[in-house]
């Protein structure tokens, strides 16, 4: 039997435009129609959402841990299903699990519990992006300079097999321990390639996007910086159309005002893209825990390694949603689809989510007009209810 309801009572987003006075009708697990409220057919079972705003489900992009686990420490199923069920209560309803750089065995266990969670469509599950190991050590960031090597072919080949067993594969790479013909054969087979942890200039910033490159992480963090007469790769992200940026909205990774440039200056159609680079403390309380042996604090919103290294966010995508808003003044429907058309066009997954039209995911967040996540739903089904129940 068909399962065919209608959310009500809202102001819905539909990735583009508004619509007052309109319901939302899923059947089974997908958009069927955005409707006037006195189109809606006899026998729908309705949903009645109590007034605020309902808008496609988040897609975050950079998600390295959540619900007190990393995927690094457990690269595993289990591991994979706490954090994107950590991330459900904050919109997030789709995520990349990212392991952070390792060894070539933990890797491989990640890879391997992705492929296993995509066979048991894990909800919110959508692929992994694998930030490294072929870093620069000069920009290595909380990364494990020890770990941190050049791509050689048997990484190549594991990349390509990986990404023929999982939804969605996004690498961080960078120029200096990667050949851009390399990525120019990880970019046909499939695999989103994005350069992060880099010193690289302007012009082999170019060469890299020409090569396939179509992202580029935590924008202005770990890279070379825009200069009077060296654009770095932080100006390349803003510059080359073809490049999508990830960024990390928290107020401490980038300062506001270098955000607001920078979402005024980029040039399209790429766009700068909201990411959380959230770790284990995502949902919990706890104010410390590890990554590749070395203990990360959690202090004053921010998570730093002892010697005052940035590791990763404390970070949800609700509240990067609320800050780009708020704090930076980007209209409240652009900061939505920075949190999910954007991101989901940058992963070739825009057909699907990100938006609201007739065959899309039923990925769905119920905010209050205060912007405070009320409800969700994955593929239709109910995941998270706060307060009073939907």
């Amino acid at each position: 039997m068909s399962d065919r309801f209608a959310l009500t009572g809202a102001r819905i987003f539909d990735g583009d435009d508004w619509h007052e006075d309109h319901a939302l009708v899923v059947r089974d697990g997908l958009i069927e129609a955005i409707l006037p409220d006195g189109a809606v057919p006899s026998g729908i079972r309705g949903l009645d959402t109590g007034g605020g705003i309902l808008a496609p489900g988040f897609v975050d992009l950079q998600v390295n841990g959540g619900g007190g686990v990393m995927l690094n420490d457990h690269p595993d199923v289990g591991s994979i299903e706490t954090i994107c069920r950590a991330h459900a209560p904050f919109g997030t309803t789709a995520l990349l699990p990212t392991l952070i750089t390792d060894t070539p065995e933990i890797t491989a266990a990640a890879i391997a519990a992705g492929a296993e969670a995509a066979r048991l469509k894990v909800p919110g599950f959508l692929g992994l992006h694998l930030e490294g190991p072929h870093l620069s050590v000069a920009r290595k960031g909380a990364h494990d300079p020890k770990l941190i090597r050049p791509m050689t072919d048997a990484d190549q080949a594991a990349l390509i097999a990986a990404r023929q067993q999982l939804p969605v594969l996004l690498t961080t790479i960078a120029p200096e321990s990667v050949d851009p013909a390399r990525v120019s054969a990880l970019a046909g087979a499939g695999v989103v390639v994005s350069l992060g942890h880099s010193d690289a200039g302007y012009a082999r910033a170019r060469e890299f996007a020409d090569a396939g490159a179509s992202m580029v992480t935590h924008l202005f963090n770990a890279m070379s910086q825009i200069g009077n007469r060296e654009p770095g790769l932080a100006g390349a992200a803003i510059d080359i159309g073809t490049l999508s940026a990830g960024i990390i909205a928290d107020g401490i990774h980038v300062d506001p005002a270098t955000m607001a440039i920078a979402l005024r200056a980029k040039q399209g159609p790429a766009r700068i893209v909201l990411v959380t680079d959230a770790m284990a403390t995502i949902g919990t309380d706890m104010t410390s825990f590890t990554l590749n042996g070395r203990t990360i604090f959690r202090k004053d919103g921010s998570l730093r390694l002892a010697d005052g290294t940035l590791a990763g966010a404390d970070l949800d995508m609700i509240s990067a949603v609320r800050f780009v808003h708020r704090v930076i003044g980007i209209d409240l429907g652009e900061a939505l689809r920075m949190a999910s058309l954007y991101p989901a066009r940058a992963i070739g997954q825009s057909h699907r989510l990100g938006r609201f039209a007739n065959g899309t995911a039923a990925d769905i967040v119920a905010l209050s007009d205060g912007l405070d996540v009320k409800g969700v739903w994955i593929d239709g089904a109910s995941v998270f209810e706060a307060g009073a129940k939907i």
